[in-house]
């Protein structure tokens, strides 16, 4: 009970905060080809910028409200769970799974979305780190699918920074906003292994990205 109080008062903040932001968006050009319904793409971010990327799904809401559902996989540990919670209020679908735990039970779901044409958002260093490493699942998701990854970040000029193992960063309202947008990676379904390096670098690099147009 208490932890279904706190999920919704965090999502009511987070609403608030994200609402109340100026946003911009950084490549549009590659989030434009998954705007359309039944486009599937896996959408990838850092764990530590979770709190601000539901901005993205608002922002593709406001632009095509009867587009393409999102899920978002989440650990099975009770940290995973709240995060689900909050992020329902935001309209994604919640699927409960880990590298570590249930994974394969995930991984099978997600395959499923994927081949209806849904997305999927994954944090590659979730649930629990090392902060920036991506973990191989990603990767392998998308060769099984045939899926590409859209890397993605955001930064916000008002903003928290937790002590914890990835530096959440939590947004202030009435802010100002930068949503970024890489582009897609393929990966080919014999080449996962070899194609983690790239991931995590094109992750980094829209992460810094955000970091210095919103901080300019």
């Amino acid at each position: 009970m208490v932890q279904a109080i706190l999920a919704r008062a965090l999502g009511l903040y987070l609403s608030v905060a994200l609402r109340t932001t100026r946003w911009t968006l950084d490549g549009a050009e590659f989030l434009a080809p998954y705007a359309a319904p039944g486009e599937p793409v896996i959408a990838a971010f850092w764990h530590e910028r979770l709190p601000l990327m539901s901005a993205l799904w608002l922002l593709a809401r406001r632009s095509n409200p009867g587009g393409t559902r999102m899920h978002v996989l989440v650990s099975k540990h009770r940290d995973g769970q709240f995060i689900g919670n909050v992020l329902r209020r935001f309209g994604v679908d919640v699927v409960l799974g880990s590298s570590s735990k249930g994974g394969a039970a995930g991984v099978r779901i997600l395959l499923r979305l994927l081949g209806a044409g849904d997305q999927i958002v994954i944090t590659p260093d979730g649930p629990r780190g090392p902060r920036r490493v991506a973990a191989p699942g990603v990767a392998q998701l998308a060769a099984l699918s045939g899926v590409k990854i859209l890397p993605c970040a955001a930064q916000i000029s008002r903003r928290w920074v937790l002590g914890t193992w990835d530096r959440m960063v939590i947004p202030l309202p009435f802010a100002r906003g930068v949503m970024v947008c890489g582009a897609p990676i393929a990966v080919a379904r014999d080449g996962w292994q070899s194609a983690v390096a790239g991931i995590q670098t094109a992750l980094t690099a829209a992460t810094d990205r955000a970091d210095r147009l919103c901080d300019a």
